[in-house]
């Protein structure tokens, strides 16, 4: 999968507010640049904690359930598009099928 960007994940980790997520983050890309998720259950199988949405929207549960990171992937272009990171709270006030 390729995941498009690394950047947005980079930007929440070196805001100061929240370093303590750059590990995790960079542990689910490492996983996200592996596979080559061909549908959701392939997700679910490997990651159990995310929830699949409408749209190709997905959301995994990082850094022992502290963030929440909503990707859109196109399963026939091996591409993962990273639409938010943020806290439960930040999650709590987006819609995730969404933004």
């Amino acid at each position: 999968m390729r995941v498009i960007s690394k950047r947005t994940l980079r930007q929440f980790w070196e805001d100061g507010r929240y370093t303590d997520a750059q590990g995790p983050l960079e542990a689910w890309h490492e996983e996200a640049l592996k596979a080559s998720w061909q549908t959701p259950q392939e997700i679910k199988e490997q990651f159990r904690s995310a929830s699949i949405l409408k749209g190709g929207r997905v959301v995994f549960n990082v850094g022992g359930n502290k963030y929440r990171l909503v990707v859109a992937i196109d399963y026939g272009r091996q591409a993962c598009f990273v639409k938010f990171v943020g806290t439960h709270r930040q999650y709590d006030s987006i819609d995730a099928e969404t933004i």
